[in-house]
């Protein structure tokens, strides 16, 4: 599990392989991932928006952004956490994710960034 920890704001990211899947003529390979946002401030905050950066062994990069995650905006209060699970397809067994959160900090009203770690996407039979 890759951790980091940006303003108080705690980021744990858990991946796994989901199999193989055939679109458009070629093979994709999927993945799963959960993130753990825990809030180890003293502030309450809000997450507004998310930025990824997707890579795979191929070269092929795709950059996102969107607002919320899995359509939510959550309220995340001091010592507790939100967890939810998301996925990417990939065009090669091997990737990676990096990206972050936009969060609202509601005691000093400003927007600040929370990194996330780069994680690893890698089909199991792929590495030694």
């Amino acid at each position: 599990m890759n951790t980091q920890i940006t303003s108080g704001i705690k980021i744990s990211v858990a991946t796994n392989f989901e199999g193989n899947y055939y679109k458009d003529y070629a093979i994709l390979y999927a993945f799963s991932y959960e993130i753990t946002i825990e809030n180890l401030s003293t502030d309450i905050v809000q997450l507004q928006s998310r930025h990824w950066d997707i890579f795979d062994s191929l070269n092929f990069t795709e950059s996102v952004d969107g607002e919320g995650v899995v359509g939510q905006t959550p309220i995340i209060i001091p010592g507790d956490k939100y967890v939810y699970s998301s996925g990417c397809m990939l065009h090669s067994t091997i990737g990676a994710m990096k990206g972050f959160y936009t969060m609202l900090n509601f005691t000093t009203s400003e927007n600040f960034e929370v990194q996330v770690p780069t994680f690893k996407l890698n089909v199991p039979f792929a590495i030694n």
